[in-house]
């Protein structure tokens, strides 16, 4: 990873030099996990590891460094120095977004003000899920997404950690851009959770395409919306739908004229055809292709493509 330096420089003293001590590729690094009083956990390469205070890497927790509650705290202190602007508006979600994309999630004790998450204190989890943009892994279902001057409305399903959203930018990207005869079409992105553009301080981190315009931190159904009020987007991208609000705003969209490209959490087009939340949706085939993501890596790797009518064309 380019920005290996900047990622260890966010983490309390003892467990930066663990990290440096550690034989690790950054690029295959994907998350990094401090619990208090919990062992010192990495994915790396799609599995779990624990590291040691000497850097070694085991499958077991035995004999792994054990996090203190100062080293967490320590670490949301060097956090904090680098998203210093949002710490406050971001932490209430329960992440804070740095620069490059990287997402620092929290978890503790939740401070109310009426039925409301105000702020998060005593903070005691952080997971540093780690960006990575691999460009071209998308290369593969262009072509089933996007034909001549039509882009197809897209559902992208995978289970947690499959690369869903490393897939979804790539595509994002390609159609932004356009290729040859392949004409580029004006993207609007709404990224919830900043995970699609790394967006630090209003400006994507990630390359996703020269005619994208993003809507950074802000609920995906308000957001899209807003982007087809004010953007005019050809094609619409979000991640991980899943509220009523949020299909209540896709209709509305395609009703506007937008394609959409979007991804959910889903093992396989049936699971979603379960989920009362989608029976309109599937019933009256909105969504013309469908890319089933499959554990492993590399991220993003397809394992079938359907029609409309969920045949299989790959």
């Amino acid at each position: 990873m380019k920005d290996k330096d900047g990622i260890v420089r966010i983490f309390s003293l003892h467990i930066r030099e663990i990290l440096e001590r550690a034989d690790l590729e950054f690029e295959k690094l994907q998350e990094i996990r401090l619990r208090a009083m919990g062992p010192l956990a990495i994915r790396y390469a799609g599995e779990e590891f624990f590291l040691k205070e000497n850097g070694k890497i085991g499958r077991e927790p035995e004999g792994a460094w054990m996090v203190t509650g100062r080293e967490i705290q320590e670490t949301m202190e060097f956090v904090g120095k680098y998203s210093l602007y949002a710490y406050e508006d971001e932490l209430r979600q329960g992440f804070l977004t740095l620069r490059g994309g990287h997402r620092v999630g929290v978890a503790g004790r939740a401070v109310l003000e009426g039925d409301k998450v105000r702020s998060i204190r005593n903070i005691s989890f952080l997971n540093v899920r780690l960006s990575h943009q691999i460009k071209g892994c998308a290369d593969k279902a262009l072509p089933f997404v996007c034909k001549g001057e039509e882009v197809r409305h897209t559902l992208i399903i995978s289970p947690p950690r499959c690369g869903k959203t490393t897939l979804l930018r790539d595509l994002i990207r390609q159609i932004s851009d356009g290729k040859g005869d392949r004409r580029g079409h004006t993207v609007g992105v709404v990224d919830e959770r900043s995970e699609i553009c790394g967006c630090f301080q209003g400006v994507p981190s990630n390359d996703v395409g020269i005619r994208t315009d993003v809507m950074d931190a802000c609920p995906k159904a308000e957001g899209m919306m807003m982007m087809v009020r004010s953007m005019a987007p050809e094609v619409l991208a979000v991640d991980e739908i899943g509220r009523y609000e949020d299909i209540h705003a896709i209709e509305t969209a395609l009703f506007c004229g937008c394609r959409l490209i979007a991804t959910v959490h889903g093992s396989s087009l049936g699971d979603i055809k379960s989920k009362p939340l989608f029976q309109r949706l599937m019933e009256e085939q909105v969504f013309e292709r469908f890319l089933i993501l499959c554990p492993g890596v590399p991220a993003g790797r397809i394992q079938e493509v359907l029609d409309g009518k969920g045949e299989r064309l790959c």
